[in-house]
């Protein structure tokens, strides 16, 4: 049997592409005609586009229309909670999103933007002790987020591409909300001042977002640049960094397009 290198294959798999037949492919590159017809089949199982086998198209590879407002949001959410898996013996990886049940609307809105960026795909969830796993079955994982990679986040490089980068400048609020249902939180902190010689308490609230990954703090320190939000970081012995937002107007801002969580 002859052996044909990965240089040939791709030639081919660009030709038929264009749309010529498995014949002249076959004639052009001198590989027998079945061989071309293996490679044709095997280029449309990965993709999931084998005849009879309907599959949801990729807004990367097929051109198909991408909800970029829940896109944004959704990468925000991979960033912090999320994960793509390939379990032994499924053909199709997931991503896994981890949501605490102590925020169901959260887990509404995690689903919502899932069906919303591939609708027709399986979506789930999966009941754990105290969270849901809300997950999307796809052959497109890796398309639309090119940051999958082995090992922790923080452990890796994390880099936006440019089409990506694109989104989140248009829609930076979603890209924040994301990241703060999944690493952030709006809290309550108080202080004892002293007003006409009496110890009063003040109440005031801020926004805390928490991560290792130098990356991804900077994805979202921009993003709250690019909206006019003031922040200040503090960096924890452990190498977690905390971004708080603590300045009233900041934290109106921050009111209006997130909220606490629920």
């Amino acid at each position: 049997m002859e052996f044909h290198g990965t240089e040939v294959r791709e030639k081919a798999l660009t030709l038929l592409r264009a749309g010529m037949r498995n014949a002249e492919v076959a004639r052009r590159l001198n590989v027998p005609k079945g061989t071309v017809g293996y490679w044709l089949h095997t280029e449309r199982a990965r993709r999931g586009a084998l005849p009879g086998r309907p599959t949801p198209s990729c807004p990367r590879c097929d051109g198909r229309e991408l909800d970029e407002r829940a896109y944004a949001y959704l990468l925000g959410l991979y960033l912090g909670d999320g994960h793509i898996v390939r379990y032994s013996g499924h053909r199709v990886p997931n991503l896994m999103i981890t949501c605490s049940d102590d925020w169901p609307e959260l887990i509404d809105a995690c689903e919502k933007a899932m069906r919303a960026v591939f609708p027709g795909n399986s979506v789930c969830r999966v009941r754990k002790t105290g969270c849901r796993n809300v997950k999307v079955y796809s052959r497109h994982l890796e398309c639309l987020f090119p940051q999958h990679g082995p090992g922790r986040k923080h452990e890796r490089r994390i880099t936006l591409e440019s089409w990506q980068r694109r989104i989140v400048e248009k829609h930076p609020w979603e890209l924040i909300r994301g990241l703060v249902h999944s690493d952030g939180c709006r809290v309550a902190n108080w202080t004892v001042r002293l007003v006409g010689g009496e110890r009063k308490r003040y109440v005031y609230p801020r926004y805390l977002f928490a991560n290792k990954s130098r990356d991804i703090l900077r994805l979202y320190t921009e993003a709250l640049d690019r909206v006019g939000v003031e922040w200040r970081t503090a960096r924890r012995r452990t190498g977690v960094c905390d971004v708080s937002v603590a300045r009233r107007a900041s934290v109106a801002l921050m009111d209006a397009h997130i909220g606490p969580k629920r």
